[in-house]
């Protein structure tokens, strides 16, 4: 594994009690930051914490990540401990698998709900205390489904395109204040959330990817690790392809 300086930064984690998440706590980790997991299951994040095994260099906070003021107090909490000088938006739900016309009102907005509204939330939360210190590092966890868009998975899909969109749009705002914001767009990865996926779903994203194989857990970490680290100077706004080949654009 190569090695990445990440000593002395603080790391928001949305999600980061299982999956992409974990991985990403436990490369920063190695590579001296300490973390902040910030998940709404609050077994899970102490299960996580107890797998992490890093002591004082891990913290938990149970959030609502949906809700505005839940994610206010949590930055609160957060700030009170240490700055933050890494966020990684990662929670996002699937809502499952239909069409258009067969999927459920409530599952489409409440996808776009934790995979949109929700990182906009922890950005405005966070965003202003990076600027006060004139150093930032930003990853948001998109998906190459937002750039391709997934039959049957179109609030998903648009959730994503939508978070590609905001990494752009602050990247711009913050350009100039030391603050670097940019999207990793990955192919599918086995993570628990392909329990909610139908298996006829997940042979289809098998196959659009030229590799054939599903991307590592271990293999985003590492992208987003490097987005995170002081290493990205001049990059801001962009989108990394990490698909096996699937998005070559």
């Amino acid at each position: 594994m190569n090695q990445l300086d990440l000593k002395g930064r603080n790391a928001v984690i949305t999600g980061g009690a299982q999956g992409i998440g974990f991985s990403i706590a436990q490369r920063m980790l190695s590579s001296g930051a300490s973390v902040v997991l910030w998940d709404r299951n609050r077994d899970a994040l102490e299960a996580a914490k107890s797998a992490l095994g890093a002591g004082a260099a891990v913290r938990t906070v149970t959030v609502e990540l949906g809700e505005e003021s839940s994610v206010q107090a949590a930055a609160r909490s957060t700030l009170e401990h240490a700055g933050v000088d890494i966020l990684v938006n990662n929670a996002g739900i699937t809502g499952g698998n239909g069409t258009v016309w067969e999927l459920d009102s409530q599952v489409w907005q409440d996808v776009i709900h934790i995979n949109l509204v929700a990182p906009f939330f922890v950005c405005k939360a966070l965003v202003p205390s990076m600027i006060e210190r004139g150093y930032g590092r930003i990853v948001n966890i998109a998906s190459i489904a937002g750039k391709e868009g997934n039959p049957n998975a179109s609030h998903y899909s648009a959730s994503k395109a939508g978070l590609i969109a905001l990494t752009k749009s602050l990247g711009k705002e913050l350009a100039n204040k030391g603050i670097m914001v940019n999207a990793v767009a990955p192919a599918a990865a086995k993570t628990p959330l392909f329990d909610t996926m139908k298996p006829e779903f997940i042979d289809y994203m098998l196959s659009k990817i030229p590799m054939g194989r599903f991307v590592l857990v271990e293999e985003i970490a590492a992208m987003a690790c490097w987005l995170a680290s002081e290493d990205c100077s001049f990059t801001t706004g962009a989108v990394f392809d990490i698909s096996g080949g699937r998005g070559t654009y």
